[in-house]
């Protein structure tokens, strides 16, 4: 059952135009939105969630219209963005005071559990926590409400590996029982292989995938040979490619091997999301 629907989202700057953004999730799973800065992530998230006027486009939340209905809709919705500014000399829990009456189904006990679990002292001031500490805290308080999806900008973004991968299990723990999904931007891509089950990736503004995990690695391959090896057709099928002293590395969608005569001597490798990404911005 579809939870998000995003359709042809536009939001016009004086240099930059997101353009017809379009992609939908599902209840119960986990989607990385992937892009290089300036790509059009967060102006994306922010536009979906009319923090910035959107100049086109449609986005659904359960089957709502979310400018029609978004008071009830954000009561739905967990989200977190990079670089929030609390009070500085504020104690963390006054802020969960203040932040808790915007939210008609905010959760005491869930927040209390989520500060021991990320070793929060509520005692503390904001500006006693380091980035990785206000990253944990912004994703309590999203986590509070009985949110249905979490749409999270760069959530682990100054997180030391322990914790990356502490909050990456608990993200997968959150889908489990299928009532909740989870959308977030990062630039650690190898976070998305370890728990994503969905890709869409941005480039410039536009969409160029939004599909399966499997399916969007499946559908590359890296390559690697010598420089004699690096003939015109082949050249001219790849997504991006880079020379060396060695010969050439470089990216092919799957498809385009069929049909390749010097396929054979070519050493060709499963593509992570790392390379596709370099190989396609090298394009």
């Amino acid at each position: 059952m579809e939870i998000l629907r995003v359709e042809n989202l536009v939001k016009r700057y004086e240099k930059f135009t997101l353009n017809n953004v379009s992609f939908t999730l599902d209840h119960g799973y986990i989607m990385g939105f992937i892009g290089r800065n300036g790509a059009g992530k967060t102006t994306t998230l922010k536009s979906m969630l009319n923090l910035v006027h959107a100049d086109g486009g449609q986005v659904t939340l359960m089957g709502e219209d979310f400018f029609t209905h978004e008071l009830a809709c954000k009561q739905k919705i967990g989200f977190m963005f990079g670089g929030i500014d609390y009070y500085p000399k504020t104690r963390l829990k006054n802020i969960s005071r203040v932040v808790k009456r915007f939210y008609r189904e905010w959760n005491d006990q869930q927040f209390e559990t989520y500060l021991q679990r990320f070793e929060l002292d509520p005692d503390k001031r904001a500006d006693q926590l380091s980035d990785g500490m206000r990253v944990k805290f912004s994703l309590a308080l999203a986590l509070s409400h009985n949110a249905q999806l979490l749409i999270l900008d760069e959530p682990t973004s100054g997180l030391d590996p322990v914790s990356r991968d502490d909050l990456l299990e608990l993200f997968q723990e959150l889908i489990e029982d299928g009532q909740r999904s989870i959308l977030f931007s990062t630039h650690i891509t190898s976070d998305l292989e370890k728990c994503a089950d969905f890709i869409t990736y941005i480039k410039d503004g536009e969409i160029v995938a939004s599909m399966d995990k499997d399916g969007f690695l499946d559908a590359y391959r890296l390559v690697r040979g010598t420089s004699e090896q690096l003939t015109a057709d082949l050249s001219a099928r790849m997504v991006g490619s880079k020379t060396h002293a060695f010969g050439f590395t470089g990216l092919i969608r799957t498809s385009d091997l069929s049909g390749l005569s010097a396929v054979r001597d070519l050493e060709v490798a499963p593509a992570d999301l790392e390379s596709i990404m370099i190989y396609t911005e090298r394009k």
